[in-house]
């Protein structure tokens, strides 16, 4: 009876049916499940994008809100810790940022308007120039320059007949402009609250870790403004002061163009020293134009290999694709603006990802008091 029983548990063993194999081998399956993963980043980011585009005027303030806490958000702290009252310090911070912003502007705006004439027909003649050594190159040039001059006559125009569409127009930049200066003042005031916040409606305890991505993001946004804004001035004051040695007309205006370009890397300086060296050449000469080029040159060397390193070494470097990318995908969705917005928004993201990099690698229980640049970040 004993060996009939294990016979027949032996029997039933071998017929068991086998698993089926699967469809897919292992490596497929995990491609498979890191495009859905891909898949989804992609629908989230792309609904993000959407919703920022449709909500564009509550958005564009918060996001300018943001830079300017950033730029200024220095000298918030060190008010507060000269034991100013933390809404008179954000109110006195404000101001000076209208008194920054405004007389930047001014200044931008007046050296423009009084140069761009000037500007425009040197362009022009340094068009003609080119064509007669170049051919259809120059000639395109040349209707670039005609017809960037007629689409300012025709803004002017409509501008002029259509009264309600301009007065709407400056409606809606001043209504913007106001609402991003109120939410200033209410980020650099109520920092303390954000954070308290956002360590109570964490989940779980991912409250410090939370924390100390919000710290870097925002740290990241502080640091490109600062450095982005000294080194845009240094270059400016650098390449005005060269046209002006060289006496190449309305180099206070394209000094100017370059500060403004400056917020724009690689691409604004590219097209504000285009624009210089074109200027020299139409009304200085071709070696007139050879020392302009050297002038934008030495500035453009200056800023990579002393200024760069010197200013931004604390914050987070974007590859110069990355920050071609992001221009060309900011310039897409929102024009000059998302082209200003695009790298400074780039950079936090990239400082986010760095801390949730750095806190894996450490491991979750490293805490909060871990050493290193997250830490630095933080406490700064």
């Amino acid at each position: 009876m004993h060996n009939d029983s294990d016979g027949n548990g032996h029997g039933a063993e071998r017929e068991r049916p086998r698993p089926a194999p699967p469809l897919l081998p292992v490596q497929a399956r995990r491609a498979a499940a890191w495009c859905l993963v891909g898949l989804l980043i992609a629908a989230v980011v792309a609904l993000v994008v959407w919703l920022c585009v449709e909500l564009s005027a509550a958005v564009t303030p918060v996001l300018l809100a943001l830079l300017g806490s950033g730029l200024l958000g220095p000298l918030y702290r060190r008010l507060v810790a000269m034991k100013v009252n933390r809404s008179l310090a954000a109110g006195l911070t404000c101001a000076v940022l209208v008194l920054v912003v405004g007389g930047a502007g001014y200044i931008v705006v007046s050296a423009l308007v009084d140069t761009g004439d000037q500007i425009l027909s040197s362009l022009r003649q340094a068009a003609k120039d080119l064509s007669q050594h170049f051919g259809a190159a120059g000639t395109s040039l040349d209707d670039l320059a005609s017809k960037s001059k007629g689409l300012v006559a025709k803004f002017g125009g409509t501008a002029a007949s259509g009264l309600l569409t301009g007065v709407s127009a400056v409606g809606q930049f001043l209504a913007a402009a106001v609402l991003a200066l109120l939410l200033t003042f209410f980020f650099l005031r109520d920092s303390d609250k954000a954070v308290r916040a956002l360590n109570d409606w964490a989940p779980g305890s991912s409250a410090p870790k939370l924390e100390r991505m919000a710290r870097r993001g925002f740290h990241s946004i502080e640091g490109f403004m600062r450095g982005t804004t000294f080194i845009a001035l240094i270059d400016a004051i650098c390449i005005t002061i060269g046209l002006l040695i060289l006496r190449v007309p309305g180099a206070v205006g394209l000094g100017a163009l370059v500060f403004v370009g400056a917020y724009i890397p690689y691409l604004g300086a590219f097209i504000s020293g285009a624009v210089a060296i074109l200027v020299a050449l139409a009304d200085r000469g071709f070696v007139i134009a050879l020392w302009a080029l050297g002038v934008v040159l030495a500035v453009q060397v200056l800023e990579g290999h002393v200024l760069q390193p010197m200013i931004q070494s604390r914050t987070v470097k974007m590859h110069p694709a990355t920050v071609l990318l992001a221009i060309t995908a900011g310039a897409s969705v929102a024009g000059i603006l998302g082209m200003l917005l695009s790298v400074p928004l780039t950079a936090a993201v990239i400082g986010v990802l760095h801390e949730l990099r750095e806190y894996y690698v450490a491991g979750p229980d490293s805490g909060p008091d871990e050493t290193g640049p997250a830490a630095s970040a933080a406490s700064s």
